[in-house]
């Protein structure tokens, strides 16, 4: 089970990394270097803003949740062990 809040925290990690790099420094939506040209033309300036705003709440939102899963989890895993079983 940690393994697997392990991993997902390492993914939503990457995901978010990707997601504010795609973003527009100055908040006009996608950021051109990644081909936010035409996604601004299909969605509109405003439009790409909001979606990729949402996107990043999202994601950190998840990440926040998955941290706090994880360290229950780590908890309860260790509190489960006895002290015996180390030495």
């Amino acid at each position: 089970m940690v393994n697997l809040l392990t991993i997902l925290t390492g993914v939503v990690c990457l995901l978010l990394m990707l997601v504010v790099l795609i973003q527009n420094p100055k908040g006009g939506g996608i950021d051109s270097t990644f081909g936010g040209g035409q996604a601004n033309q299909m969605l509109g300036a405003s439009r790409s803003t909001d979606v990729i705003e949402k996107v990043t709440w999202g994601l950190a939102i998840a990440l926040f949740t998955l941290c706090i899963l994880t360290a229950l989890a780590v908890s309860s895993v260790g509190a489960g062990a006895s002290l015996d079983a180390n030495f």
